[in-house]
């Protein structure tokens, strides 16, 4: 790739679906999906895109049955320790978790700390995972925080500069590009400050059937677009 996205977003939507068309357990379609993430980190690697963000789990998420969302923090505390392997440590990965993760079990926050301290020197690559994240509560958190700043004398206005700072993800440039998998063709509230002028690019395989070619095929189209950012 001669311009890949620096920063590309991925929406990995269709687990669900997945399972259900082989007959399988719905945990199994997100044990599948985590599994890929690891292969995409890797195909990322190698058409020089150097910053993933990845959306793992939306708070919309903790209304599904309440066994399902058991068995997926458990399956999360499983994948995690997979995913802090030898590959991440060689290419120098900075890994780090968004989202309201005081309302993940306290094993699952645990393993995320351990991996952030592990890898927060490494600047090569950089791997972001949104877990309990949702796009209007990250507004609302936001303006929380800002009305705290305000009374508490810190802060006089705000302004399009330090607004991004009160976000989840403070310093880290917005996305070039955007992937949602499974055919959908909305965002569905992933980063809305982050993701005003993003491109966005919509792929009709669900994410367990995503492979390097849909990725290329991506890039390739993202490399095709002139960006105007609302000039």
């Amino acid at each position: 790739m001669q311009n890949p996205p620096q920063h590309l977003a991925i929406i990995p939507d269709g687990n669900r679906r997945w399972a259900k068309q082989h007959g399988l357990p719905v945990i199994e379609g997100h044990r599948v999906g985590i599994d890929k993430l690891k292969d995409v980190m890797g195909w990322c690697r190698d058409f020089g895109v150097r910053m993933v963000t990845l959306w793992g789990f939306s708070m919309e998420n903790f209304d599904r049955d309440r066994g399902e969302v058991e068995l997926l923090m458990k399956l999360f505390e499983t994948k995690l320790n997979e995913i802090n392997n030898e590959e991440v440590h060689q290419n120098k990965i900075r890994v780090r978790v968004f989202g309201r993760k005081e309302l993940l079990t306290k094993k699952v926050r645990e393993k995320i700390e351990q991996f952030e301290k592990e890898t927060e020197n490494y600047d090569r690559y950089f791997v972001n995972i949104l877990l309990a994240y949702g796009g209007k509560q990250e507004i609302v958190d936001a303006c929380n925080s800002i009305l705290k700043d305000f009374k508490d004398g810190k802060l006089k206005s705000v302004t399009e500069k330090n607004f991004p700072t009160y976000l989840y993800t403070p310093g880290l440039p917005d996305p070039d590009l955007v992937i949602r998998t499974s055919g959908a063709q909305r965002i569905s509230g992933l980063m809305p400050w982050q993701t005003s002028y993003s491109e966005l690019y919509f792929c009709p395989k669900l994410w367990p059937d995503f492979s390097k070619q849909d990725l290329k095929d991506a890039l390739e189209d993202y490399e095709s677009r002139k960006r105007r950012f609302g000039k």
